[in-house]
């Protein structure tokens, strides 16, 4: 639900009047300058509210804590206790407070207050911009597409507020965790140790849990990807104590239920299944019975299987293809790794095209039947392993990769454009 302040635009608070342009210039050197612009940011702002109650600003802010109820405190509180617990696990927490108990909580929110006060006001800037983003890109015909990750983190508000919903002991500690086995990623599974849903316990709220974070993606995405989606029809449940993901099992999941009463909340939600990874027919089925669009990866189709759902001729209309996700190597990077009878494989497949890689397999994709084709851009900078994203099943390395505006080149744009329209992918106009 939350936002990371991180991203908050300063210049936005000095044009409102909450910031000084000095300040808003000191607060460019690191993230610890940026959070004391911030900080003198919500004193400016609670000194405008003191003497100009029914400015914008101060009725947005209004809206914005009544609209956000449902998580907002739940988070700052979270946030500010586990400051002052010095980042303690939470289940390490006083009495009172670890079990998120309403009076212990609430006295330990009026010894922080300060602090809470600042951390609704980052949250509600961070709103603000993103829906002037969101309306911004709406104008220009471009759609934000989000991710609503499967799982959370067991450091997080949403176990600690909601621990009943969770596969947790009495000590706060899980039972079980998530992962997943061995598959193309990885040849020993994956452990990620987030907590277990109780989904029984789920079930008897309606998953109103489920449908708030579902609501939070529809008022901030057009499209959201359900990650790991699998989990919706059953799920890897692997024993706390383990370590290894191979000691793991499939239990059943109420998805069907779930993705009924999200349907029902959310309607204008574009909902997108990552179906990648251990599917079994029973995923695919509850994938079509909710007509979800699923993910199909033009790095995985060359493993000798032909009836491999990846290779072009078996594409469907209403799935998405990528050359890899953030989860893959580069495209260039990926051709480097396979051995030259597997290369001469993939070019075989395709006719042998004149291009060499990455935009060889980037015309593939916009070739594709597929209604939507996704190109990450290190493949459209023909950028190699070095740029990787992302490697699953490794925590260290991950999420640091940057591009400067010198790796891009001049004529990029309209080499896109043109490829847009000789695949017939650009966008129409429609009649008035």
């Amino acid at each position: 639900h939350a936002g990371n302040p991180d991203l908050i635009d300063l210049q936005w608070l000095v044009e409102r009047g909450w910031l000084e342009q000095g300040q808003a210039a000191a607060g460019l050197a690191s993230r610890a300058a940026k959070r004391r612009a911030l900080k003198m940011a919500t004193s400016n702002f609670f000194r405008q509210v003191e003497t100009d109650q029914d400015s914008a600003g101060v009725r947005a802010y209004g809206d914005f804590l009544r609209d956000s109820s449902y998580w907002l405190e739940n988070y700052v509180r979270f946030q500010a206790f586990r400051s002052a617990f010095d980042k303690r696990p939470w289940n390490t927490w006083p009495e009172g407070i670890r079990e998120c108990e309403p009076r212990a909580c609430d006295r330990m929110a009026r010894e922080v207050a300060d602090e809470l006060i600042e951390l609704r006001f980052r949250q509600f800037v961070f709103n603000c911009q993103w829906h002037e983003l969101r309306e911004y890109a709406d104008q220009r015909g471009v759609m934000l597409f989000g991710d609503m990750p499967i799982y959370v983190h067991m450091e997080s508000s949403d176990v600690w507020a909601h621990q009943d919903l969770f596969d947790l002991d009495e000590g706060g500690q899980p039972v079980t965790v998530t992962g997943v086995p061995p598959d193309y990623f990885s040849a020993e599974g994956q452990l990620w140790g987030n907590p277990q849903y109780n989904w029984p316990r789920m079930r008897e709220t309606r998953f109103e849990w489920w449908l708030q974070r579902f609501q939070s993606a529809s008022g901030e995405f057009d499209i959201a990807r359900i990650d790991h989606f699998r989990a919706l029809e059953a799920y890897w449940e692997i024993p706390a104590s383990a370590t290894s993901a191979k000691d793991g099992h499939w239990v059943r999941a109420p998805g069907r239920e779930l993705l009924q009463l999200v349907r029902d909340r959310c309607p204008q939600l574009c909902l997108v299944a990552e179906n990648l990874g251990t599917i079994s027919p029973e995923v695919e089925a509850l994938r079509a019975e909710f007509s979800l669009p699923g993910m199909v990866i033009l790095q995985f189709a060359f493993d000798g299987n032909p009836d491999n759902p990846y290779l072009s001729h078996r594409h469907q209309i209403g799935d998405i293809v990528y050359t890899g996700t953030h989860d893959n190597n580069t495209t260039l990077g990926w051709f480097h790794s396979l051995d030259d009878h597997l290369k001469g494989r993939v070019y075989q497949y395709y006719n042998h095209p004149e291009e060499g890689m990455p935009w060889m397999l980037i015309a593939q994709a916009m070739a594709s039947p597929c209604l939507t084709a996704i190109v990450p851009f290190q493949d459209y900078l023909g950028l190699d392993e070095r740029h990787r994203m992302n490697t699953p099943g490794t925590t260290e390395g991950n999420w640091q990769w940057r591009f400067s505006w010198d790796q891009v080149p001049a004529d990029l744009p309209d080499q896109i454009h043109e490829m847009l329209a000789y695949y017939d992918r650009l966008p129409r106009k429609t009649s008035s």
